[in-house]
């Protein structure tokens, strides 16, 4: 149902995000990285993201679960987007950063674990991961949509189950989006530990 609302509505999600300014939360993810780290923006949406981190001579694999946000946003990069479920993800040691903004939040509870053990595999050594949240506690439908909203307490209690990945940051902060400032987002920065 939430990939169908994206197929359907891919345009104007696309108007409505590519100008989004995510400057302050690029800024707290790149701190953590190096000049030509390969990154993989999962859940690359309108390709905003992507542009942002391909114009600062970062390795971006865009991923998306949309065909028709794929279409789009493969001719905004002008490279391939590819295709991916991130339930089934299967890389390994492939990334030094993972930038998830506002995607694994349409992942239920009770395959969410699935999806951060995913990632975990994907991420290189001392890697780092930036995903956010609706801010809350709780999941369900919303305007044709699924989402999975976490707060401080109960992301670190989804968290316990993850010893290789810590939690470096997490912060709230208002949307971005012009009519938006009521709405709320959970922000995570988390580092794969050294082992």
């Amino acid at each position: 149902m939430t990939k169908d609302y994206y197929n359907k509505n891919a345009k104007g999600f696309v108007e409505n995000t590519l100008k989004a300014d995510m400057t302050l939360l690029y800024h707290q993810f790149e701190k953590h990285l190096k000049k030509g780290d390969k990154l993989l923006d999962l859940g690359c949406g309108s390709g905003r993201d992507s542009l942002y981190f391909m114009s600062r001579g970062y390795k971006v694999v865009a991923v998306d679960y949309s065909e028709e946000l794929i279409k789009i946003v493969s001719d905004l990069l002008n490279r391939e987007v590819l295709m991916l479920d991130m339930r089934e993800m299967d890389f390994h040691d492939a990334f030094d950063g993972i930038w998830a903004c506002a995607s694994i939040l349409h992942v239920g509870r009770d395959e969410i674990k699935k999806v951060m053990d995913n990632c975990e595999r994907a991420l290189r050594r001392n890697g780092i991961f930036y995903l956010s949240f609706k801010y809350g506690d709780g999941e369900g439908f919303r305007n044709g949509r699924f989402f999975n909203s976490y707060n401080e307490e109960s992301f670190e209690a989804l968290m316990k189950d993850f010893k290789g990945l810590k939690i470096l940051d997490m912060w709230k902060t208002a949307d971005v989006r012009v009519g938006r400032k009521d709405e709320y987002w959970l922000n995570i920065l988390i580092k794969k530990e050294g082992s």
